[in-house]
């Protein structure tokens, strides 16, 4: 284990002084000097992720991928966690959330997790490539046509686009009517705001719509996982669609989010393609940044350090991902080697779908607003302060509005198609915060499922 020769070269705040604090704005404004300060230690160092949460947290890629590819000695059923069960992870704590068991295929070890997974995976299979693309372009259409008639042209790309998109894409791909579809969206969209009450809001639509495809059944998701042959429960229905939704969601926003700031930024090459932003967003922006809590089954060495058996041990893909003794040849590597999605028996079942989802996002916008520029450089945006995720706090864009918005028409008609752009008068000097959209329809009733549905009717 490495060791800062002298101890005046110790970072104030980093294990020398007390654990790192991988929380709040200062590690939101720049986790990378906080992953530099713990790497002086070797490939792992005990954290706080949240107050009075410790942890170790594995920074080295290597290590990273020893104990992701090592089911025998750390598993991930969190009923094993040695603080929690001793009463010294305070209530209400925010890693609760995170890192409390859920019986699902991400807190399961074994046979039982061999089952889940199985049931995922193979319903995921199931998704027409074509049909997820078709279904991206146009909640992207349907998204954009919201914004694109602002007469400032402006927009906040995080809050109307980067994180309602996969919502609206997900609400589809699992069936769900418009009414059941605007809680699981609210029920999501509040998990991650923590809003009180959210966890009970998404229950119930997802109760509620396992009941509907009990009664009837229809070509979707959520019918698959409940017709699988390993028979879930269904509880079990529920709780793999809360992993799929939250798991998926958050996630593919920030990464639809950083990709367009990275494409727009000011040290983007021109002529790359968006494949290559997400990809570098996947490499140096792990959308997911610090989680995946294993636990020993008996004390482990880490690079010279003893972990003891079930104390938590959460993997930093964000700091394994940017690991100086990777970089060096990281470009010999394949372009999937990074570990944004996980790896070993644990990997996300939907890297692929998810990739496909975060470049058609990122494309439908650069084709729909040609001229869309960042309205503040790429490194003065803001970051969320929080440990687990790695996402734009806000994404201000400017564009040429619409003077006309474009049709909903057919399912996927204008799916990748740039419109007609007109050039929109100037707007007043005193233009206030209220958007005008010129010729627009008013707004139909209902939520964010609900009001996309209705545009792809025509509505």
């Amino acid at each position: 284990m490495q060791q800062p020769r002298d101890p005046q070269e110790i970072p104030p705040g980093c294990p020398a002084h007390g654990n790192v604090q991988m929380y709040g704005p200062a590690f939101g404004a720049d986790p990378d000097s906080h992953y530099a300060q713990l790497r002086h230690f070797g490939p792992s160092a005990p954290v706080d992720i949240a107050p009075d949460v410790q942890a170790e947290l594995v920074t080295s890629y290597d290590a990273a991928l020893y104990v992701l590819q090592n089911p025998a000695s750390f598993v991930r059923d969190s009923r094993r966690w040695n603080a929690l069960n001793e009463g010294r992870v305070p209530a209400g704590s925010p890693a609760l959330p995170m890192m409390g068991y859920r019986p699902n295929a991400l807190f399961s070890d074994g046979a039982a997790h061999a089952r889940l997974r199985r049931a995922v995976t193979d319903s995921l299979a199931t998704v027409n490539e074509h049909q997820l693309i078709r279904q991206t372009q146009q909640s992207a259409n349907y998204l954009i046509s919201q914004f694109s008639t602002d007469i400032r042209g402006q927009a906040e790309l995080m809050a109307e686009y980067a994180q309602p998109l996969p919502l609206l894409v997900f609400s589809d791909l699992f069936g769900c009517p418009p009414e059941i579809g605007d809680r699981v969206i609210a029920g999501i969209s509040g998990i991650f705001e923590g809003t009180p009450g959210a966890d009970e809001v998404l229950g119930g639509a997802l109760t509620e719509l396992i009941a509907l495809k009990r009664r009837r059944p229809t070509a979707d998701l959520t019918t698959r996982l409940m017709e699988h042959p390993a028979q879930l429960t269904d509880e079990e229905v529920l709780h793999q669609l809360v992993t799929l939704l939250s798991g998926g969601t958050a996630p593919l926003a920030a990464a639809i989010g950083t990709s367009s700031a990275l494409y727009l930024g000011e040290d983007w090459q021109a002529g790359l393609p968006v494949e290559d932003a997400v990809s570098q967003t996947l490499w140096n922006y792990a959308p997911i940044a610090n989680y995946a809590a294993h636990y020993p089954t008996h004390d482990v060495e880490l690079g010279g350090r003893v972990v003891r058996a079930n104390d938590p041990v959460l993997i930093s893909f964000a700091a394994a991902n940017t690991d100086p003794k990777l970089t060096e040849h990281r470009e010999q590597l394949s372009a999937k080697a990074h570990l944004a999605f996980g790896a070993g028996p644990h990997a996300c079942p939907a890297k692929d779908p998810a990739f496909m989802i975060a470049v058609t996002a990122v494309e439908a916008l650069l084709n729909q607003l040609l001229d869309v520029e960042l309205r503040v450089p790429f490194k003065a945006l803001t970051w969320a302060p929080s440990p687990w995720s790695r996402s734009l706090v806000t994404l201000p864009i400017r564009f040429t509005p619409r003077s006309v918005p474009q049709a909903a028409g057919p399912a996927g008609s204008n799916a990748g198609q740039p419109p007609q752009q007109q050039t929109a008068p100037s707007s007043p000097s005193n233009a206030g915060p209220s958007r005008t959209h010129a010729g627009a329809a008013p707004q139909s009733k209902g939520g964010l499922f609900s009001r996309f549905l209705a545009w792809t009717r025509g509505e």
